[in-house]
């Protein structure tokens, strides 16, 4: 087996402008890894790299992972546990300061909108767990036949009758919906921001590109479906995009794999259509940048990483870096960072 962190080390970069602010608004935790491709990523990895990666990691947002739950009482609030495991965790870096402060400052648990209106009740319980920390919820959905791995139990899961009730529910608590699918279900995900117009939209992964199975050797056709599905996806003033995830194995824009990890500079040709792309559709103001650590773990390391999209914003004002990098996070996840 890989030893994938001595593979992350055959690269190694000091962090480009280490005194931008940045919030690093997608990333998990898991004391064990939760399949065998993966690698732990407890608390004091992650808050190593936030504390001593060279990058100014001001503040981050902790997105739901499937861990943590509590181990038995009602199925529907098992993933409570996950909120309170890592509201500890948050306050626990609050009290170091300095370099740890804002670890987890905002904090995006699962509940399944499937419940409709009953979904209230598991809302209101990650709340009473952390009340100062609680943005929104995450309620996967991504589904391809040719992506088991990454897919989940049914398709067409946000056209549901419920699941829309549910997003009314969260609406009506002022908390963000984060969205995780895949690129060929990129007009369901426009149908539903049409359909909730209230309801402030995080498309994860900036739609998450599949370049396997019926779309293999089919890169140029992916970009162009890719990029005809967010144009019109971005005619909804309620959707976001977090830019990321690019290193994920499906996408075909990782070095997941390869003999050695990338440079930033390698890493920017390869991912730079793009990012280039989002930000001219959705511009800075609806757009932020993550790290999606520890599963982007597999292909880069996480300074790295950040010195890619640095590289790829250089030429780009000040004003539209620090939206891009720290701004249009605080803004939607409502972080006093």
């Amino acid at each position: 087996m890989v030893d994938l962190e001595a593979w992350r080390e055959l690269v190694r970069e000091a962090a480009l402008a280490p005194e931008l602010p940045i919030i690093d608004c997608h990333h998990h935790l898991w004391n064990e890894a939760p399949a065998p491709v993966f690698e732990p990523y407890p608390f004091e990895l992650a808050l190593k790299h936030k504390t001593s990666s060279g990058h100014n990691i001001v503040a981050s947002v902790y997105l739901e992972a499937n861990s943590h739950y509590y181990p038995d009482g009602p199925e529907h609030l098992r993933p409570v546990g996950e909120t309170a495991y890592i509201d500890k965790m948050a306050e626990a870096a609050a009290r170091q300061g300095g370099k740890a402060a804002g670890f987890c400052a905002g904090i995006i648990p699962h509940a399944d909108l499937t419940r409709g209106s009953a979904v209230r009740e598991v809302l209101d319980e990650h709340r009473a767990a952390s009340p100062k920390r609680l943005r929104g919820i995450r309620h996967r959905t991504p589904y391809d036949p040719d992506n088991p791995l990454h897919s989940g139990p049914e398709p067409e899961t946000m056209k549901r009758a419920d699941f829309r009730a549910g997003m009314k529910v969260l609406t009506s608590m002022s908390l963000t919906f984060d969205a995780m699918v895949l690129h060929p279900q990129l007009p369901e995900m426009t149908d539903l921001a049409r359909a909730c117009p209230d309801t402030i939209i995080v498309l994860n992964h900036i739609g998450a590109p599949l370049v396997m199975g019926r779309y293999a050797g089919k890169s140029a056709e992916v970009f162009a479906q890719w990029s005809k599905s967010m144009a019109e996806l971005a005619t909804c003033p309620n959707v976001m995009v977090k830019i990321g995830g690019m290193n994920m194995d499906f996408t075909g824009l990782s070095f997941v794999g390869e003999k050695r990890p990338p440079t930033s500079e390698q890493l920017a040709a390869r991912q730079r259509d793009y990012v280039l792309k989002v930000i001219d559709l959705f511009k800075p103001q609806r757009c932020m940048f993550e790290s999606n650590f520890p599963v982007d773990m597999l292909g880069v390391s996480y300074t790295v990483v950040w010195n890619t999209f640095k590289r790829l914003t250089a030429d780009f004002s000040a004003a539209d870096r620090a939206a891009l990098f720290h701004d249009t996070a605080a803004r939607v996840y409502r972080l006093d960072a």
